[in-house]
C-alpha cells in the first residue's frame, strides 16, 4: 500500500497485549498514530510500517522513576543500559545530586560530590558535561535540546540548590536561614514552572563526596524542607523524592516524623528507598508500618524498591574488589591490566597481598570486600539468587583454603570481566523472598536501578528483564510472580508515583511507548565491561535477549537489541494528565 494511503504510523498485529493494568493478556492489535495510541483491538486500517506480534507480547514501555542520567543525557544520546531493557521513560535527578542550578566556580565541587555519591568517574564529567546552564531552566532545555532514545523527566536536586544559594555555608549541619529558604524556595517554584516533576534531596550518611564530606543536604531541617515542598505548588502537583536510610544522628521515630509532617503539610506525594539491611533485618517492616500509618492520616507516601539483592560487582578492571585497598595490590594497582594480572600471578606477591591489612577508605564499597559468606562467583548467566553453598566461604571451606585464597584466584582468571557479586541487601536469607514480599506491599513500587551511575560497581537497570526472566519464567527457589502484575508494576504503577499519569498503559490516547518481546527468548546475559564512556571511562553494561521491538512515542529504537538510530525521546515537563479515553486508572 502506498505510503500516503496508510492509517497508522506503526500497527502491531495479533500480538497478546498485556495493558499495563494488571488484567489478563489478550491477543489483538495496537494501532500508534503521531505519538500515541489510537486504536487498541481490531485495526482495519494499514500503518506506514506493520510488526507481526504473533506469538509475542506487546506490553507499554517501562518506566524507571530512580536513575541518575543527569550527566549522561549531556554526554550520550543512548541511556544504556536502561534502554536496552525496554525503558522508554527515566526520571533524572534523584537523590538531591545533580549539576544546576550552579554558578561557574562551584562546578567541580558538584562534580566531586557526584562522583562520591553515584561513583561516576570525574575524568568522565569533567569531559561530558558542556556546562551552557547556570539555573535549573537552562539544565533542562539543555537536555531538551539534545536528541535521546528514551524520554526523560527530571526533579530539581536539593544538594546543587543548598549550594548555590548558600555557598561556603551550604555544608552538613548548616542551618539555613530564612533568607535562604526564601531563596531556594522561589528556585523551587521556577523549577516547577519549568517542568521539574518535583524535589528530591538525600539524607543518608552513606552519600558523601570524593573527600569524604557528607551531603550537604544530610541534616537540613524540617523549615528547609518544608518551605521547599511547599514552593512546588498546589498540594498533589509535585513528588518530594528522598533518600534516607534513617541511620543518622536522629531516631526512626523522630527522622520519619519529619519526613511524614512535610508530606502532609505539603500535600505532595513523597518516595523513599526501601531495603533489607542484613545488619537489622526487620527495619524495613518497621518503616513500612510508619509508612502505613502517615498514609492512614493523609500523607500519601510510597517506598521503592529493588526486585534483587542490592550488590555490588567485583572485578579487576572495576571500582572494587577484596584486594584493591591492600598495600601489595596498591603498587602495582596503575599498571595496564595485563600487565597487573601478570604480576599478580607471581607467587610471592599474591603471599603479600593476601597477608597485608587493607587501609583505611571512607567510601561504603570498603565495607563489603571480606564479606566472603555472601559473595559468589559471577557465571554466563548470572546468578541473581545463587544458593549459600555456593558462596565464596562455603566453596573455599570445601577446598580446604582460605576463602581470600579462592577469591584472589577467581579474580585473575576472570581477569578484564567481571569476577564476584556481593548482594549486601535484600539477601540476608539468602534467597529472594524479601524481594517479593516487597513487590507485594501495597505501598511498595519498583525502583533504585541507579541507571547512569556506579558505573564501575552495579548494573541494576537491568532489572526489567530480570523481572520478566527470573521472576514470571525461571524461578525455581519459591513462588513466581504473574506476566500481569510485573508488568503493571514495571509500567502503570511506576508512572502513577511520579505523576506521569499518560504513559504506561496500552489504551487510546496514551504515550506511544511500547515494547514488543519474544518472552520465551528472554536472556539476561553477565554485565560486560566497557571502556565507552568520555576519557575513555568505563562502565558496567549488560545486554538483553528477547525485545523484539522498542517503541518511543510511536518510534522504533531498537530491534532484537539493536538500535536503529532513531532517537525520539522527549524532555517530559511536569506533571502528566491522563487521557480523556482512560477507562480504568
Amino acid at each position: 500500500m502506498a505510503l500516503e494511503q496508510a492509517s497508522y504510523d506503526i500497527v502491531i498485529r495479533n500480538g497478546t497485549i498485556v495493558d499495563g493494568l494488571g488484567g489478563k493478556p489478550v491477543t489483538g492489535d495496537v494501532a500508534l498514530r503521531d505519538g500515541r495510541i489510537e486504536r487498541v483491538g481490531q485495526v482495519s486500517g494499514r500503518g506506514r510500517e506493520e510488526i507481526d506480534a504473533t506469538g509475542l507480547l506487546v506490553t507499554p514501555g517501562f518506566v524507571d522513576i530512580h536513575t541518575h542520567f543527569d550527566a549522561q543525557s549531556i554526554w550520550e544520546t543512548r541511556m544504556s543500559p536502561a534502554s536496552e531493557h525496554g525503558v522508554t521513560t527515566v526520571v533524572i535527578g534523584n537523590c538531591g545530586v545533580g549539576f544546576a542550578p550552579c554558578r561557574e566556580r562551584d562546578r567541580e565541587g558538584l562534580i566531586a560530590l557526584m562522583e562520591g555519591v553515584e561513583d561516576i568517574p570525574e575524568v568522565v564529567m569533567a569531559e561530558g558535561l558542556t556546562w551552557e546552564w547556570e539555573s535549573y531552566p537552562e539544565f533542562l532545555d539543555a537536555v531538551a535540546s539534545r536528541p535521546h532514545d528514551v524520554n526523560l523527566a527530571s526533579y530539581l536536586p536539593h544538594a546543587p540548590l543548598r549550594l548555590y544559594v548558600m555557598g561556603d555555608r551550604a555544608g552538613a549541619g548548616q542551618v539555613a536561614t530564612a533568607e535562604d529558604r526564601e531563596e531556594m524556595a522561589r528556585i523551587a517554584a521556577e523549577a516547577m514552572a519549568a517542568g521539574a516533576l518535583g524535589f528530591a534531596t538525600s539524607r543518608s550518611l552513606f552519600h558523601r563526596s570524593t573527600t569524604g564530606e557528607p551531603i550537604c543536604t544530610q541534616d537540613a531541617e524540617e523549615a528547609e524542607l518544608l518551605d521547599i515542598a511547599r514552593a512546588l505548588g498546589e498540594p498533589g502537583s509535585g513528588v518530594l523524592q528522598v533518600a534516607v536510610d534513617f541511620g543518622g544522628q536522629r531516631a526512626l521515630d523522630e527522622e520519619f516524623g519529619i519526613l511524614s509532617r512535610v508530606a502532609k503539610a505539603s500535600g505532595h506525594a513523597m518516595s523513599l528507598p526501601i531495603a533489607e539491611i542484613h545488619s537489622n533485618r526487620n527495619l524495613w517492616r518497621e518503616i513500612m508500618a510508619k509508612v502505613g500509618e502517615a498514609n492512614a492520616e493523609g500523607a500519601r507516601i510510597s517506598a521503592q524498591a529493588l526486585p534483587r539483592g542490592i550488590g555490588v560487582i567485583f572485578g579487576l578492571d572495576l571500582s572494587a574488589h577484596p584486594f584493591f585497598l591492600k598495600p601489595s595490590y596498591r603498587e602495582i594497582a596503575d599498571l595496564p591490566l595485563p600487565e597487573r594480572i601478570a604480576a599478580m600471578r607471581d607467587p610471592a606477591r599474591r603471599a603479600r597481598i593476601l597477608a597485608d591489612d587493607p587501609i583505611e577508605y571512607h567510601l561504603p564499597v570498603a565495607a563489603t570486600i571480606d564479606k566472603f559468606a555472601g559473595m559468589y562467583e559471577i557465571f554466563n548467566p548470572i546468578d541473581y539468587e545463587p544458593v549459600p553453598e555456593s558462596s565464596i566461604a562455603a566453596r573455599a571451606e570445601a577446598l580446604g583454603i582460605t576463602p581470600e585464597a579462592l577469591a584472589y584466584d577467581i579474580l585473575v582468571a576472570h581477569g578484564a570481566e567481571p569476577a564476584l557479586y556481593m548482594p549486601f541487601a535484600n539477601y540476608a536469607g539468602g534467597n529472594l523472598d524479601v524481594a517479593l514480599e516487597m513487590f507485594r506491599h501495597p505501598d511498595i513500587v519498583l525502583g533504585l536501578g541507579d541507571g547512569g551511575a556506579h558505573y564501575a560497581v552495579i548494573c541494576d537497570a537491568s532489572y526489567p528483564t530480570f523481572l520478566l526472566t527470573h521472576w514470571v519464567r525461571d524461578r525455581v527457589r519459591g513462588e513466581r510472580l504473574g506476566l500481569a502484575e510485573v508488568i503493571r508494576a514495571l509500567t502503570h504503577d511506576t508512572a502513577r508515583t511520579v505523576g506521569l499519569n499518560d504513559r504506561g498503559v496500552i489504551a487510546p490516547g496514551y504515550a506511544a511507548d511500547i515494547n514488543v518481546i519474544d518472552f520465551d527468548a528472554m536472556r539476561l546475559p553477565s554485565p560486560r565491561v566497557s571502556h565507552d564512556l568520555p576519557k575513555g571511562g568505563r562502565r558496567l553494561r549488560q545486554h538483553a535477549e528477547g525485545y523484539v521491538a522498542t517503541i518511543v512515542n510511536g518510534v522504533v529504537t531498537y530491534r532484537n537489541g539493536v538500535p536503529t538510530g532513531s532517537l525520539p525521546g522527549q524532555l517530559v515537563r511536569g506533571r502528566q494528565p491522563a487521557p480523556v479515553l482512560e477507562a480504568v486508572a
